[in-house]
């Protein structure tokens, strides 16, 4: 690319918009929220929620979701390339331009991301397609802003039949959004609009990114590997929040979620009945002892300050009251704050594994599973970014609306970004209305979205980008003017 540098955002699925903020005045930023606010536009981007929540697709098999959002995109007039990782897709908003320069390189997508959620017996896969948000290329700063803003992730379980009774409800059998990302797309594309109709004001170029497989089918590791993220200094991305007020924000700087991984294990032995286990391997005993090592993981090994999980959630094995089976199969999680507490989980789970088994006079395989579920880094988030979202944030919301968040061990796939990014950030956008009621958290069929935070959440992610823009193209003082040196 012919860029120097470059900014991206994302958001597990958002976008920009409304009065112009030069260099540092931030003045406009509340000028977006009222804009987002407006009834026709939040209007618009409540029905493209809605028509995305009723058809809720598989990782990889958005068709009909990337379908929709290039229909958005065309009636913008931003111009896009599709497919991009399957059924990705990437657009650009120019500064006073609607077209792509053929001069210029245009392969930094936005990102909107598509999660679905399989359950097969006791296992979940989660499939999502996320929208990559606007990336900002800097025609004079040489900055790019890769608005990552909005994650479509159509969760869907083949087991997850959506139990809210309402108009849009999920139109497909046991499939649903069931974490919020069909309102990510809506944000994003919200982004999107303002950013476009305020495009004479951008100091760079605007590329939105749209990411499919978010959570498990290694969307964001395929939209890397496209060269989407080239050059691209920082990215900003969110996520809708149940535990958070509508019209409040969270985050913090350092990691914030934690790096996860996966792992399968087949304990063998040999079956026979049970009236006569002399006759057998018992691989049932020989897992349950397994499971039991592993809780020592964390609990004995493990500093008490460094926060480490290990969960067993997957045990499968024998089909009869009276027969002992020839194998056992045994999965989970595992997750930690710092890439070298998570590796030596990873070694010493297949260590106590294999040795366990052997005690137990079976054998036993492991699979990490990482060719088809990617391990996901710590998601970090950049001190210097969390000044900047902090500072935009209260400009908009209020200082008393931008708090701190803790640590989960949740994980995200936004990470794998940041890995390759040199500045990465990632915060929520609260949706909870305490006179309605608490909200079902998120992979639940009673689960809901607060259509209230989507402007919040377009608002704030247009703000964040145009205002870094802007910030990167301020001049350096020339010459001639007075300049007070400090050491």
């Amino acid at each position: 690319m012919g860029f120097s540098k470059s900014i991206a955002f994302i958001v597990l699925f958002d976008l920009l918009c409304s009065a112009r903020i030069a260099r540092s005045d931030l003045d406009g930023v509340v000028g977006f929220l009222e804009r987002a606010k407006e009834p026709e536009f939040f209007d618009w981007m409540v029905g493209v929620r809605r028509r995305i929540h009723e058809n809720p697709e598989l990782g990889y098999e958005e068709f009909s979701t990337s379908e929709l959002i290039r229909k958005e995109l065309d009636a913008l007039g931003i111009p896009y390339l599709h497919p991009v990782a399957v059924t990705g897709l990437w657009a650009t908003s120019e500064p006073g331009s609607l077209r792509l320069s053929p001069s210029e390189p245009t392969w930094m997508p936005l990102r909107c991301r598509w999660n679905i959620y399989n359950f097969f017996g006791d296992q979940v896969i989660r499939i999502s397609i996320s929208v990559v948000p606007p990336v900002f290329y800097g025609h004079d700063a040489h900055v790019a802003i890769l608005l990552g803003a909005a994650k479509i992730l159509q969760e869907h379980r083949d087991d997850l039949q959506e139990e809210v009774e309402w108009e849009h409800k999920s139109k497909v059998p046991g499939k649903m959004h069931a974490c919020g990302h069909d309102a990510h797309v809506a944000i994003l594309l919200g982004a999107a609009k303002i950013l476009q109709e305020h495009r004479d004001d951008l100091q760079g170029t605007v590329v939105l990114i749209f990411q499919p497989a978010e959570e498990g089918g290694g969307g964001a590791k395929k939209m890397i590997e496209a060269g989407i993220v080239e050059n691209v200094d920082a990215i900003f991305g969110f996520h809708v929040a149940v535990d958070i007020p509508v019209g409040t924000v969270a985050s913090r700087p350092g990691p914030i979620m934690a790096g996860s991984g996966f792992f399968e294990a087949v304990i063998s032995g040999k079956g026979g009945h049970a009236a006569i286990p002399q006759h057998t391997i018992d691989p049932i005993l020989a897992a349950s002892n397994i499971i039991v090592s592993l809780q020592h993981l964390v609990s004995r090994e493990a500093d008490p300050l460094d926060s480490q999980v290990v969960t067993v959630a997957k045990f499968q094995g024998g089909g009869a009251f009276n027969v002992i089976p020839d194998s056992v199969t045994i999965g989970g999680t595992f997750r930690a704050f710092t890439k070298e507490s998570f590796y030596q989980l990873k070694q010493r789970i297949e260590e106590v594994i294999v040795a366990q088994a052997s005690v137990q006079r079976c054998s036993a395989s492991v699979d990490f599973l990482n060719k088809d579920r990617p391990f996901f880094p710590v998601t970090v988030n950049s001190k210097d970014l969390h000044g900047h979202f902090r500072k935009v944030a209260a400009k908009m919301l209020g200082v008393s609306n931008v708090a701190d968040r803790k640590p989960v061990m949740g994980a995200e796939d936004f990470a794998l970004f940041g890995e390759v990014i040199p500045a990465a950030y990632y915060y929520f956008v609260g949706m909870v209305n305490e006179t309605q009621g608490p909200m079902y958290p998120g992979h639940s069929p009673y689960f809901t979205i607060n259509e209230a935070a989507l402007p919040y959440g377009a608002a704030l992610h247009a703000s964040l980008a145009m205002s870094y823009l802007s910030e990167k193209h301020t001049p350096l003082p020339s010459s001639t003017e007075k300049v007070h040196d400090e050491l």
